[in-house]
Protein backbone atom coordinates (compact mmCIF):
# COMPACT_ATOMS: atom_id res chain seq x y z
CA UNK A 1 0.00 0.00 0.00
CA UNK A 2 0.97 3.88 -0.56
CA UNK A 3 -0.57 7.09 0.63
CA UNK A 4 -1.13 9.89 -1.53
CA UNK A 5 -2.69 13.25 -0.62
CA UNK A 6 -5.14 15.18 -2.64
CA UNK A 7 -6.07 18.63 -2.09
CA UNK A 8 -9.29 19.45 -3.42
CA UNK A 9 -11.07 22.67 -4.63
CA UNK A 10 -14.88 22.91 -4.27
CA UNK A 11 -17.37 24.59 -5.78
CA UNK A 12 -18.42 27.85 -3.21
CA UNK A 13 -20.50 26.14 -0.37
CA UNK A 14 -19.88 22.07 -1.71
CA UNK A 15 -16.80 21.42 0.49
CA UNK A 16 -18.45 19.11 3.46
CA UNK A 17 -20.92 17.64 0.80
CA UNK A 18 -17.85 16.77 -0.99
CA UNK A 19 -16.40 15.14 1.90
CA UNK A 20 -19.20 13.10 3.41
CA UNK A 21 -19.89 11.77 -0.56
CA UNK A 22 -15.91 10.84 -0.64
CA UNK A 23 -16.05 9.52 3.04
CA UNK A 24 -19.10 7.01 2.12
CA UNK A 25 -18.24 5.86 -1.51
CA UNK A 26 -14.28 6.01 -1.72
CA UNK A 27 -12.75 2.76 0.38
CA UNK A 28 -9.54 4.01 -0.47
CA UNK A 29 -10.09 7.50 1.48
CA UNK A 30 -8.47 7.31 4.74
CA UNK A 31 -8.53 10.71 6.24
CA UNK A 32 -10.48 13.89 5.22
CA UNK A 33 -9.51 16.83 6.40
CA UNK A 34 -11.08 21.12 5.68
CA UNK A 35 -8.30 22.81 5.36
CA UNK A 36 -8.02 26.81 4.36
CA UNK A 37 -5.91 28.58 1.73
CA UNK A 38 -6.47 28.06 -1.64
CA UNK A 39 -8.01 24.70 -1.21
CA UNK A 40 -10.58 23.48 0.63
CA UNK A 41 -9.74 19.40 1.45
CA UNK A 42 -7.10 17.87 1.88
CA UNK A 43 -7.73 13.40 1.41
CA UNK A 44 -5.56 11.10 2.07
CA UNK A 45 -5.83 7.84 0.36
CA UNK A 46 -3.76 4.20 0.28
CA UNK A 47 -3.66 2.38 -2.85
CA UNK A 48 -2.36 -0.77 -3.58
CA UNK A 49 1.64 -0.38 -5.24
CA UNK A 50 -0.12 -1.32 -8.91
CA UNK A 51 -2.84 0.91 -8.84
CA UNK A 52 -2.67 3.84 -11.55
CA UNK A 53 -2.54 7.26 -9.45
CA UNK A 54 -4.08 9.05 -12.51
CA UNK A 55 -6.52 7.47 -13.09
CA UNK A 56 -7.59 6.66 -9.71
CA UNK A 57 -7.60 10.85 -9.49
CA UNK A 58 -9.43 11.14 -12.37
CA UNK A 59 -12.09 8.91 -11.72
CA UNK A 60 -12.80 8.20 -8.30
CA UNK A 61 -12.06 12.21 -7.56
CA UNK A 62 -12.15 14.00 -9.95
CA UNK A 63 -15.57 13.02 -11.29
CA UNK A 64 -17.07 13.63 -7.75
CA UNK A 65 -20.38 16.55 -8.15
CA UNK A 66 -19.09 19.51 -7.05
CA UNK A 67 -15.02 19.13 -7.17
CA UNK A 68 -13.55 22.46 -9.30
CA UNK A 69 -9.36 21.47 -8.99
CA UNK A 70 -7.03 18.61 -7.43
CA UNK A 71 -3.61 18.82 -6.65
CA UNK A 72 -1.92 15.30 -5.89
CA UNK A 73 1.11 14.60 -3.83
CA UNK A 74 2.54 11.20 -3.67
CA UNK A 75 4.51 10.25 -0.43
CA UNK A 76 7.55 8.07 -0.55
CA UNK A 77 8.28 7.58 3.25
CA UNK A 78 6.22 8.13 6.55
CA UNK A 79 7.76 8.96 9.25
CA UNK A 80 6.73 9.35 13.13
CA UNK A 81 8.00 9.98 16.72
CA UNK A 82 8.63 8.13 19.54
CA UNK A 83 6.16 8.26 22.23
CA UNK A 84 7.45 7.51 25.82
Amino acid sequence: MRAIFVMIKCEMGQAYRVAREMADTIPQLSEMHSISGQYDLLGKFYLETDEDIGLFVVERIQSVAGIKDTYTLQTFNAFSGGRA
